[in-house]
């Protein structure tokens, strides 16, 4: 469910691939630029929603850029995700000659079905994206991947499009896969919430983009950029944006290069270095910013992060603080600073990773904060896809650049990463047809990696960076092949979803609206924490408080396994039974774990694992507990 696709990428080529299934009952819908020939053995549906749209926001002004009213993809934003997650084999697909090589979807083998619900004009109705997911379940897919979202305030449960369209999809086994959202990396700032759905973080990859920028004096700083051309390799005149403020410009806003901010006579045919700041953060507003006074290239200073936020259509370098502070120091000891910059080129293996990205929301959930969300991390930074040519930012970089439109892109956020899981899911669904969604999310939780390739414990970006937690990345990041083989499930059925919905404090009326089903339950807050996750948050620890759990097993018949507790800082758990014996008759089992408070005063969360382990499978779920003295709570978490 995007902004659509475009058919004729290469990434849905439906070489090898067999027809769908004779269960499938999708069609091929037909619009502007799309017919029934636009879908094959790979792209097997095809559907768009407007109507919703036009209710909420009014007709498409169709004059403001490119759209199709059809399943074809004007944003670029579908194509890309739709090809991360599905996409066939394509050999030295690049952008602009940077990560060249071959590229494929997580599940290649995988049939498509597109739900275009979104536009290129941002907007995405409740109504129509409810349209979509009836029309999914009919249409009988196996997966949803729904990169989208909306930052807090969070809409309830029970009147949130996505949670309820999701949960009619969980009820009939299909798996929802949805990104965390791109409000990071401030603490409860995360979206898509609902414990039915697969949450996705976003982390780094270990490639990355270096140029040199080589100083008149032959010292050297390096950034990273996308742009591949050869317009200032050689040297050229470097100023600070400050310092060519125009007439009646506040100097920190020409600091940053804010539009409109900078003297055209004194920035021409110069390269500009720009500083951000807390009014202008972005590298595109620098780079259109020095692009409107002819200026001849940007260094746009920030914080330090892996995603490169430069635009590839203009000379353009993203450095960190110490390297544009360095640059200053240059400048201001030489009367004419000069510099030039290398090629970017494509490094593999020279960052540290997986990183949670910056941008990547975090945890706990503000509308339930019992119910640890993010689930889980993936690639989303720099990530190379399919593009659409007809995209209105490929067209302009394109008339800008001479150059044709690129059928590849990089793109950032936590809609990239959510498409790697759904591919994944797809793989897991394959090998275990029979898994419950809820089995599927247990097994990538409980099988994540909390380490980074070194072995190191994973970082999370952000200001300033720091070791990663459970409110980073949920259980970890993804390892696709441990979770084929996970050992222990934390299993749920639709009746624990409603259950928890009564113990929110909705009212039966919202609650059968919604589900549509009759599910007696009681009120109890207490079930909130009781819920079967493969986690455990109890977001206010007070004394002593006992959670239950119950695993399946998943591997060997006649297995063991025994626990293993870190305990969060300040308090003492223990988990009874501590050892826990399947057999052929005894499949699931219950246990206990009591959490006692070590702390006389107020805490902020604080994290720990549990652990089963039968000498093979290491089942792995966090702990997340914030003790409080009574009735008073801090605000920061």
């Amino acid at each position: 469910m995007d902004t659509g696709i475009w058919p004729e990428s290469e990434s849905f080529k439906d070489k090898g691939l067999e027809e769908f299934p004779s269960r499938w009952k999708g069609i091929c819908q037909e619009g502007e630029g799309f017919n029934r020939s636009h879908c094959n053995r790979k792209i097997i549906g095809a559907r768009w929603y407007i109507k919703g749209y036009e209710a909420e926001f009014g007709k498409i002004a169709l004059s403001d850029g490119v759209e199709f009213l059809s399943p074809r993809d004007a944003s670029g934003h579908g194509t890309h995700t739709s090809s991360t997650a599905s996409g066939a084999l394509v050999e030295n697909a690049n952008f602009r000659g940077l990560a060249q090589g071959l590229a494929r979807g997580g599940a290649p083998s995988s049939w498509l079905a597109i739900y275009k619900v979104c536009w290129a004009t941002g907007g995405c109705s409740s109504a129509d994206l409810l349209a979509a997911f009836d029309d999914a379940i009919f249409d009988g897919v196996h997966i949803l991947s729904v990169s989208l979202g909306s930052p807090p305030p969070l809409s309830t449960y029970v009147d949130d499009a996505l949670a309820i369209g999701s949960f009619h999809a969980v009820a009939r086994g299909i798996s929802v896969v949805c990104s965390a959202g791109n409000s990071g990396p401030f603490p409860q700032s995360v979206s898509n919430t609902a414990p039915w759905v697969i949450t996705v973080a976003a982390s780094t990859i270990d490639r990355d983009f270096p140029v040199v920028i080589t100083l008149g004096n032959n010292q050297t700083v390096v950034g990273q950029s996308f742009y591949t051309g050869r317009k200032v390799n050689k040297f050229h005149p470097i100023v600070y944006g400050e310092d060519i403020a125009a007439t009646d410009v506040d100097e920190n806003s020409a600091g940053s290069c804010d539009l409109e901010t900078l003297n055209a006579t004194l920035a021409r045919g110069k390269v500009v270095l720009c500083f951000q700041s807390r009014s202008q953060i972005l590298a595109a507003i620098a780079s259109k910013s020095v692009l409107m006074v002819q200026g001849a290239a940007v260094i746009f200073a920030q914080f330090p992060t892996k995603d490169v936020s430069c635009p590839w259509s203009f000379p353009c370098v993203q450095v960190d603080f110490a390297a544009a502070t360095s640059l200053l120091t240059y400048m201001a000891a030489n009367r004419k600073p000069v510099v030039k910059f290398s090629f970017s080129k494509t490094v593999i293996g020279q960052q540290l990773a997986p990183e949670v990205a910056y941008f990547s929301s975090r945890g706990p959930s503000s509308l339930s904060p019992s119910v640890l969300k993010p689930d889980i991390a993936a690639p989303g930074v720099d990530i190379l896809a399919s593009w659409s040519p007809a995209s209105s930012s490929n067209l302009l970089n394109s008339r800008h650049n001479k150059a044709s439109p690129v059928n590849f892109k990089f793109d950032s956020g936590t809609s990239m990463a959510c498409p790697h899981i759904s591919g994944i899911v797809a793989l897991l669904k394959g090998v275990h047809p029979t898994w419950s969604p809820a089995a599927i999310k247990s097994a990538l939780v409980t099988t994540a990696s909390v380490k980074d390739e070194y072995g190191q414990n994973t970082v999370a970006e952000g200001a300033p960076h720091k070791q990663a937690d459970p409110f980073d990345y949920g259980g970890g990041h993804v390892n696709p092949n441990k979770a084929l083989s996970p050992g222990l499930i934390y299993d749920m059925e639709i009746p624990d979803y409603v259950c928890f919905l009564y113990a929110m404090g909705y009212n039966s009326t919202s609650i059968s609206l919604m589900t549509r089903v009759h599910t007696p339950c009681h009120k109890s807050a207490k079930f909130l924490v009781n819920l079967n996750l493969p986690s455990i948050t109890i977001p206010e620890l007070k004394k002593q408080l006992t959670v239950s759990r119950t695993v399946t097993n998943v591997g060997p018949v006649n297995s063991v396994y025994v626990a293993r507790v870190q305990a969060p800082a300040g308090t003492y758990v223990s988990v009874k039974p501590s050892i826990l014996s399947f057999n052929s008759t005894t499949k699931k089992l219950k246990f206990n774990v009591t959490f006692c408070s070590q702390l006389e005063v107020q805490g902020r969360y604080s994290f720990g694992n549990l652990y089963w382990e039968d000498g093979t499978h290491v089942v792995k779920i966090p702990l997340l507990v914030r003790i409080i003295i009574n009735n008073y709570l801090y605000a920061e978490t």
